[in-house]
Order: C-alpha cells, then structure tokens, then sequence
C-alpha cells in the first residue's frame, strides 16, 4: 500500500459506508509506516525518534450485560514503533461496531480494544476509559503566529525555509496555532496546533512559521507530517534535543495527538487544546 493507492481511491476507505450494526474488529484498516518513512529518508527499523500517538476517543458506547447502553470516553496511545499506524475513519467505524454489543464488565470491553487495536497496529495499544484535562499546549511556549511576515507557499512542505543560528544555543519552546494539512483519503482539511521544544542553534521564527504554514495544501496522514516536521527540523536547524507535538482537532469524534521527539526527551504530558 502506498500514498498514490491512498490518494488514488483504491482502497475502500475514502468511500460512502454504512454503520455497523455488530462487532467487527477488521473495519480496522492499517497502513504501514514504512513507505511515508521512507520517502522522508527514515530508516523504519531505526527510527531517529521516540514517540506515539495518542487518540481521544469522544463517542464510544456498548450495551452492559442486561442490555443497558454505556457511553465512555477514551484514551488510546500507539507506539510510534509500532509497523502500522490505524486510519481514522476505520477507527470511527471498529469503535462504532461496539454500540450494540453486551458485555459482562467494563474490563472485558478495555481487553476486547485492546487486542483489536494491537492487532491492527502490530504492537501493544495502551487504552484507558476518560480522557486528560484542557491544557493548552501553548502554555509556557511562545507563539510564532503573530509575527507580521508575509507568505506565498502552501505546499509541498519547504524544509529550505526552515535555518538557525549559529551563534550560542538556547533552549525554548516554540507554538503555531496555524499548521493545516489535508486528509490523503478524504481531502477533508486537517486543522492543528503544534509544539516544538528543542535546544540548540536558535531556529528563525519566520522561517518556521512559514515553513509550518507550507502543508497547508499538503496532502498526508497526521502522523507522518509530524515526523516529516521532525526529520526537517533536526535536518535543517540541528538542534541538540528536539520534541514534536501536534494536537489535532475532532472530527468523527475523535482527535489524534502525535508526537515524536529525540530519544533523551521524555513524553509531554497529556493534555488537550481547547480546540479539541
């Protein structure tokens, strides 16, 4: 499967389906990750990075064991190692199969997602029923969006707008509210905020922000644009440390956050935006 199979319809993914009315773990559709990674220059058996992708899950609900429904929330994290990453709208539909199924406890429903999710994605999904508080990834970050630049590319992403300085490094978190891509099988726009940590050569803001801002037209999977920003970055600016979070917006009632970042960088902790 690749990204020309994705865009060109061959998959069944980006066509009108019905709802599923019973459980069905293989509405599940993975697409490998190696061939993105491949085309961004990363070796998929040693990746320069850590990370994962944590989904929000808003509309999750299944029958109790006398047939009363349940409605949950959701937390679910992909490794970022894992050989596959899940499409949403096959996540929508597998979380939607749930809605008339009874199950004797909720343990049994968290085991169920689990192994269809682990399944899927070829490796261990961690689920946890409720989701993180609000807390804005800006927080304690400075926004590059209010800078008064003009901009005239919207895609493909331009790694060449992206420099820093090569005088003394510094250690800053950086934010945009403005990175737009678009869903390879939809079309449909994908709106998010990121967060970049890093230390190092001192990256130009106007240059990162307009290097942001040329996905807008881009067509690709949300996890791989965070790793395309994340390959760009280290490549082109060279920081010590780096740490890549975007927080996407809902749609189906669910919201994805990937993140990748150098190996010694531990993981952010879980919030959402007040978009989400």
């Amino acid at each position: 499967m690749n990204q020309n199979d994705i865009r060109h319809g061959d998959i069944p993914l980006g066509r009108e389906v019905a709802y599923p009315d019973r459980y069905d773990p293989s509405l599940l559709f993975p697409i490998p990750r190696a061939q993105a990674r491949a085309e961004i220059g990363v070796d998929d058996a040693a990746p320069p990075f850590v990370g994962h992708d944590r989904w929000h899950a808003y509309e999750l609900s299944w029958l109790d064991a006398r047939g009363k429904p349940v409605v949950e929330t959701a937390t679910l994290t992909v490794p970022a190692t894992s050989p596959q990453l899940i499409e949403s709208k096959s996540l929508k539909l597998y979380l939607n199969s749930l809605n008339g199924v009874r199950f004797e406890s909720t343990g049994d429903v968290r085991a169920a997602i689990i192994a269809d999710l682990s399944a899927a994605a070829g490796a261990t999904v961690e689920v946890v029923f409720g989701l993180p508080p609000f807390a804005e990834a800006a927080e304690g970050a400075e926004s590059i969006d209010g800078q008064d630049i003009a901009i005239d590319r919207y895609g493909p992403p331009d790694a060449t707008l992206l420099a820093a300085d090569d005088g003394d490094g510094v250690e800053e978190t950086l934010h945009s509210a403005l990175l737009k891509s678009n869903c390879p099988v939809t079309g449909q726009p994908d709106w998010a905020g990121v967060r970049i940590a890093y230390r190092g050569p001192r990256i130009d803001r106007a240059g990162l922000l307009r290097y942001l801002v040329s996905f807008r037209d881009h067509a690709e999977f949300h996890e791989q644009c965070v790793e395309r920003i994340f390959v760009d970055l280290m490549a082109r600016c060279r920081p010590d440390t780096l740490s890549v979070e975007a927080r996407y917006t809902r749609r189906g009632g669910l919201d994805i956050n990937p993140w990748r970042a150098t190996a010694d960088v531990d993981a952010p902790a879980a919030g959402r935006d007040a978009r989400q």
